[in-house]
């Protein structure tokens, strides 16, 4: 992985066009190809970024600030970053990570929800789960019966900050003409008011998961909770 600490501003190039003013930011570019700008806030949600398949090239300009371009390999559209100054550029090797460990019953949750998938409706199909992407897995990914790509976030008690991630892989996996349109199921044994009334906002279906019934399901019976 490469850390870059740089003075910079940054467009987005592609079906949205986006820009964000020169500044000091933290550009992260990682071994997957993947590239995420990043300022001193908002946690570990970036400004832009760019998923692989993305190349990354260096221009260094004589008489005024270098231009870096990450473009990505299949939609074509484009990070353009304008640096004109580097304040830290380091590079480290992290190896293979072993991966998030769940609790049990989560853990447990989604691999009984990946094999029996039309818990969440008639005619779904299971994609994959622990989907990567450049902020973290995205627990299930599948597609309904009209074939549309759905992401589903699961919890064993469902509050705010889990709408919230779904929404950050959301808004990332739209980005992804051979995904969208990609909308969300937030699914979990228990789900707060809050979090309920934040999701069905954002348009993300919401769905209880009773772990005792799901786990007594016969591997050829469909149930719908």
């Amino acid at each position: 992985m490469r850390l870059v600490i740089a003075r910079c501003s940054v467009d987005y190039v592609g079906r949205l066009t986006a820009h964000l003013p020169m500044a000091p930011r933290l550009i992260l570019i990682k071994a997957d190809g993947s590239v995420s700008i990043h300022a001193d806030d908002r946690a570990f949600k970036p400004l832009n970024w760019m998923n692989p398949p993305c190349k990354l090239r260096e221009e260094t300009v004589e008489d005024g600030p270098d231009l870096w371009t990450v473009t990505h390999g299949k939609s074509g559209e484009k990070l353009v970053l304008t640096v004109e100054e580097v304040m830290h550029d380091t590079s480290h090797e992290l190896g293979k990570d072993p991966g998030l460990q769940k609790d049990g019953v989560e853990a447990h949750l989604q691999e009984l929800l990946a094999e029996h998938i039309t818990t969440l409706g008639e005619g779904y199909t299971l994609i994959r789960r622990e989907f990567p992407t450049a902020i973290g897995p995205v627990d299930i990914l599948c597609r309904d019966a009209g074939n549309a790509t759905v992401a589903v976030e699961l919890k064993r008690r469902g509050d705010i900050d889990g709408v919230e991630q779904l929404t950050r892989y959301l808004e990332l996996l739209n980005r992804d003409p051979q995904l969208a349109p990609v909308r969300g199921v937030f699914a979990a044994q228990e789900i707060k008011p809050q979090a309920r009334v934040l999701a069905e906002d954002r348009g993300i279906s919401c769905v209880v998961l009773d772990y005792d019934a799901l786990r007594g399901i016969e591997p050829d019976v469909l149930r719908l909770f």
